[in-house]
């Protein structure tokens, strides 16, 4: 398994998150998003988590700068992906199936999330053309 393979923790997480939702911070930057007026402490937790996601791939850091800046390597789809394919092997066999129809049950769509659905269907499985079969 590579790096990016490896999972985050929920901490990890938000930290991944302040990093998404602002392209690029400092480790102080983080600190105030996460825990605003945060302490020394917290200063330390966000940089050893930010040690930790280096380590796993997931965060770049950019040592030429002073104060370094970090920027994650790691984008969100490719999380989704991944922990959705961990827990439909755990539950289903392996098969996202059963996941996105319970999902699509139970979750009322507004239009253009109904809309964005049927183009990314579409263009995942286009229809057979005239001289196709159909299965």
């Amino acid at each position: 398994m590579d790096q990016t393979g490896h999972d985050v923790t929920d901490a990890e997480l938000a930290v991944l998150q302040a990093l998404w939702g602002r392209g690029s911070a400092t480790i102080r930057q983080l600190t105030d998003a996460l825990y605003p007026g945060g302490s020394v402490a917290q200063y330390a937790t966000v940089q050893k988590l930010l040690e930790r996601l280096e380590a796993k791939g997931c965060v770049r850091r950019d040592r030429a700068p002073w104060p370094h800046v970090f920027t994650a390597t790691l984008d969100r789809d490719a999380l989704i992906g991944r922990r959705l394919r961990a827990v439909a092997e755990r539950l289903c066999g392996g098969s996202l199936t059963p996941l996105l129809t319970h999902l699509l049950s139970v979750e009322a769509l507004s239009p253009q999330e109904r809309q964005e659905l049927r183009a990314l269907l579409e263009d995942r499985c286009p229809k057979p053309g005239p001289d196709e079969a159909r299965p």
